[in-house]
């Protein structure tokens, strides 16, 4: 017999006080307990195997499929609050970080710097350019293309100039004051829909040669919600309204956050994120929880768009 069937034979003998020859049933009860005993174990060790491959199997999925092993978040640049002096930091410190110079219109590939769209260039500033799909403004001169699952793409002051600015093109006089720009005077949206996407080219290609970038960020106006957490009307991030998602060149998403809010008509809000180096091929932005048109209230959060701020695009290699 195996020393282990001899110590369990011992406990046995030892706890019934069997004296003298052991008969046969002695074995067949010995034989028995070890088998119940060797059966639960390994029912035991069966029972607790597939958890543990499972969960790690579940855990290697989500690393292998929504995270690179070799990825490195970005620096991440956000403020809210009722004026523009309110993000002005955070605004600056986000152009800090990309450096400069400002490219301008420069149509030709530059080794660093930023290009900056600001909405305000042609002359003069007040007019509401009509709804265009895709915006091409600033394809050639600044590497950037702009399109709309709605009508199209404008841009506008709040209100005034020869066509109304956005509360004409709305026709919602509301948004005279719903709305106000971080640079003076127009604000950028899409028409019949809230949500843009950016493309990146290499300036100066005419949008024949695509670009990544390694930084992008945007000034919002108005986004009211989420409106902080708390008893009441009051929902914490469960409300909030704009979106802003990073992708690369093969489409895979490389970073989302909702915006900071800053509830009360025409406050700011920035978002912006830099990576250590070009990755960003696209972005989309979601502003505000329904196209503009109606009005701006607790129900439905309308935000327009300012100043969009990114890296030089750098060709795809």
């Amino acid at each position: 017999m195996s020393d282990w069937g001899s110590h369990v034979l011992g406990n046995v003998t030892s706890r019934v006080e069997i004296r003298g020859p052991k008969p046969p049933w002695i074995w067949m009860v010995v034989f028995g307990l070890a088998f119940i005993l060797t059966a639960l174990v390994g029912r035991g060790a069966e029972g607790q195997q597939p958890s543990t491959d499972s969960d790690a199997r579940s855990s290697a999925a989500v690393v292998d499929n929504n995270t690179p092993a070799d990825f490195v978040a970005p620096q991440v640049f956000q403020s809210a609050g009722p004026t523009a002096a309110s993000i002005q930091s955070a605004v600056d410190e986000f152009r800090a970080a990309l450096g400069d110079p400002v490219n301008g219109n420069a149509t030709t590939e530059l080794d660093k710097g930023r290009r900056e769209i600001n909405w305000d260039g042609a002359v003069p500033t007040d007019v509401t350019t009509p709804p265009v799909n895709p915006f091409n403004t600033f394809l050639n001169t600044r590497g950037a293309q702009f399109t709309t699952p709605g009508i199209g793409l404008s841009q506008a002051p709040p209100s005034g100039g020869p066509q109304g600015g956005l509360a004409k093109l709305f026709n919602n006089q509301t948004y005279a004051t719903s709305f106000r720009a971080f640079s003076n005077f127009r604000l950028f949206t899409p028409v019949g829909s809230n949500i843009t996407d950016t493309f990146f080219f290499v300036p100066g290609s005419n949008g024949n040669r695509r670009a990544v970038v390694p930084s992008f960020g945007a000034v919002f106006t108005d986004v009211d919600q989420p409106n902080g957490s708390g008893p009441g009307t009051k929902h914490g991030n469960r409300g909030a309204s704009t979106l802003i998602e990073f992708f690369g060149a093969d489409g895979q998403l490389l970073f989302s956050s909702f915006v900071p809010a800053a509830p009360g008509d025409g406050g700011f809000s920035f978002f912006g994120i830099k990576f250590n180096d070009p990755r960003i091929a696209s972005v989309r932005i979601v502003a505000g929880n329904v196209a503009p048109g109606p009005n701006d209230d607790d129900t439905n959060d309308v935000v327009m768009m300012d100043d969009f701020i990114y890296g030089e695009p750098h060709h795809l290699q």
